[in-house]
C-alpha cells in the first residue's frame, strides 16, 4: 500500500479498532447499514483513490462484531438454534462451500476467498440481530431513522437524473471514463441514477428494501409528523425506482404490495380492505404528485418497458442455465469463487495458478453457483434460502402484534419472490437478505419480550388496585 492509501486507511483503521477494543459490537452493527449507504459517494466523490479499501470497510467493523460476539462476548444468548432445518442446512452448506475451496481446478485454495466471503460472510447475522434490538419499540426507532436516510439519497437521485450523463454527479466506482447507462429516447434520453451508490444494480436494491418496510411502518401508529415523512419518503423511493430504468426493481415493488394486500386479506378481510383504502388514497396522491412533477421519469420507464420485452426471457433463461451447465460440471463443479469477478484480481495480485478454465459463458446466479459447487452445493445453498422463506411464513402465521406481523409478511415476499436474486454476487442484496432472515429470530422473540412486559404492566396495576381496595375499606 503507498503513502497516500495508507493515511486515507489511518481513520479507518482507527474506528476499527476502536470499536474492537471497547466491544461495542451493537454500535458496529448499527453503522455498517450507514456505511452501506454512503459507501458508494465515498468511493465515487470524496475517495476515489481508496476504492478498493473503502469496499471492505464494511466488512472489517462488521468482523470486528462478530470477534466480539461469537468469541469475546459473555452473553448467554450467543446463537438461537430455533429452526433446525435451517441451521442444520448452513452447516452443510458451509462445509461444502470450504471443501470446494480445495478443488483442485481453482489452481490454489487462496482463490477461493472472495467467493467464501460472498456466500458466507453475511450468514452470522441472522443470530446477532435477535440481540441487537431488546423491544419492538428499538426496532421501529431504528427503521424509522434508517428510512430517514432515504430523503438525502433520494434528492440526490432526482439531481442525477435531471443533470446530463457527462455531469460528476453521475459517475460509477471505478472513474470518470466509464459509459454512463442512459434509458428513454429522443429528447427525453435521461440517466438512469445511482444515488449514494456504486451502481444501479445496489441502488435498486436498497430502494426495494426500502419500499418494503415503508408499507408497514405507514400503517403503525404514528404521529403527524412521521407519518407525513413516510409519505414524502415512498413518494421519493417510487421516483427514484422509476429513475434507475430498473424494470426489476418496479415489478419487484408492484409484486410487494399485490403480496401483502392479497395475504393480509385471505387472513383478515375486514381490517385489510380497511387499510386498503386508506393506502390506495395515498398512491393516487403520489401518482397525481410524481405525473406532474416527474413526468420525464414516467416517460422515459414507459418507453423502456415498452421497447424491450426480453424481461420474461431473462427470468426464464436464469433458471434454464443450471440445467444446461450440469453437464460442464461434475460432482464437484469449478470450486468457490471461480466464476467471482474479482477472482482474476486475486490471481494476478498473488501469482497464483490460472487454475481449470471454466468452458461456457454464465451471466445469471444461479448458472455461476451450479458452476462453482456442483450439483450438491447448489441443491444445498437453494434448499438454504427455499428453508427460509417457508420458516418467515411459518413466523408470519404465528405472530400476533400487527406491526411485528406484517414485518414477516414483508420479509417472506421480499425473499421469495426474489427466489433468483443474485445475493452471492451483490453485496447488498446479500446484506439486506441475510438481515430479513434474521426475522426468523427476531420477530417472534420481540413478541415474547412485549407479552411479559404486557403481563408485568397488568399484574402492577391488578396490585395496585387491590391495595388501593385495602386502603378503602
Amino acid at each position: 500500500m503507498n503513502s497516500l492509501y495508507f493515511i486515507i486507511a489511518i481513520p479507518f483503521i482507527i474506528l476499527y479498532i476502536n470499536y474492537f477494543v471497547r466491544l461495542k459490537w451493537r454500535s458496529a452493527v448499527k453503522t455498517v447499514f450507514f456505511i452501506l449507504v454512503i459507501e458508494g459517494a465515498l468511493r465515487k466523490w470524496i475517495l476515489p483513490q481508496a476504492n478498493e479499501l473503502i469496499y471492505f470497510i464494511k466488512d472489517f467493523v462488521l468482523f470486528g462484531a462478530y470477534i466480539h460476539y461469537y468469541v469475546l462476548s459473555n452473553s448467554k444468548r450467543k446463537i438461537l438454534f430455533k429452526n433446525y432445518i435451517v441451521t442444520i442446512l448452513i452447516i452443510s452448506f458451509t462445509i461444502w462451500c470450504f471443501f470446494e475451496a480445495f478443488n483442485p481446478s481453482l489452481g490454489s485454495p487462496l482463490v477461493a476467498f472472495f467467493g467464501i466471503k460472498a456466500y458466507l460472510f453475511y450468514i452470522p447475522l441472522i443470530w446477532m440481530i435477535p440481540n441487537l434490538f431488546r423491544s419492538e419499540k428499538e426496532l421501529y426507532s431504528f427503521l424509522r431513522f434508517q428510512l430517514l436516510l432515504l430523503i438525502p439519497v433520494c434528492i440526490l437521485g432526482i439531481l442525477q437524473f435531471y443533470s446530463p450523463p457527462s455531469s460528476p454527479l453521475n459517475i460509477y466506482t471505478g472513474g470518470i471514463n466509464q459509459s454512463i447507462a442512459t434509458f428513454g429516447g429522443g429528447d427525453n434520453n435521461s440517466v438512469r441514477i445511482t444515488g449514494t451508490f456504486s451502481y444501479i444494480s445496489t441502488y435498486g436494491v436498497y430502494l426495494s428494501v426500502c419500499f418494503g418496510l415503508l408499507i408497514p411502518m405507514l400503517f403503525k401508529n404514528n404521529s403527524k409528523l412521521w407519518l407525513w415523512l413516510f409519505i414524502i419518503e415512498l413518494l421519493l423511493v417510487i421516483v427514484n425506482s422509476l429513475m434507475t430504468g430498473s424494470r426489476g426493481v418496479v415489478f419487484l415493488e408492484i409484486l410487494l404490495l399485490i403480496g401483502y394486500f392479497g395475504i393480509q386479506f385471505l387472513n383478515r378481510p375486514a381490517r385489510t380492505f380497511h387499510l386498503f383504502k386508506k393506502f390506495l388514497l395515498l398512491i393516487i396522491i403520489i401518482s397525481i404528485t410524481a405525473s406532474i412533477w416527474f413526468r420525464p421519469a414516467i416517460d422515459a420507464f414507459w418507453l423502456r418497458t415498452t421497447s424491450n420485452t426480453d424481461v420474461s426471457e431473462r427470468v426464464s433463461g436464469s433458471f434454464f442455465e443450471p440445467v444446461e451447465f450440469i453437464k460442464y460440471t461434475g460432482i464437484e463443479g469449478y470450486g468457490t469463487g471461480s466464476t467471482h469477478q474479482a477472482t482474476p484480481i486475486l490471481r494476478k495480485t498473488l501469482n497464483l495458478p490460472i487454475g481449470k478454465l471454466i468452458p461456457i459463458g454464465y451471466e445469471s446466479e444461479m448458472g455461476r453457483v451450479i458452476l462453482e459447487l456442483g450439483p450438491f452445493g447448489f441443491i444445498l445453498w437453494y434448499g438454504l434460502r427455499v428453508s427460509t422463506v417457508i420458516a418467515l411464513w411459518n413466523v408470519y402465521l404465528k405472530l400476533q402484534r400487527p406491526f411485528l406481523r406484517q414485518l414477516a409478511l414483508i420479509a417472506f415476499l421480499f425473499q421469495g419472490i426474489q427466489c433468483n436474486a443474485p445475493i452471492v454476487f451483490n453485496y447488498a442484496l446479500s446484506f439486506y437478505y441475510w438481515f430479513f432472515t434474521s426475522f426468523i429470530f427476531l420477530l417472534p422473540q420481540l413478541e415474547q419480550v412485549e407479552n411479559w412486559n404486557q403481563q408485568q404492566q397488568l399484574s402492577l396495576l391488578h396490585h395496585s388496585r387491590e391495595s388501593n381496595l385495602e386502603v378503602r375499606s
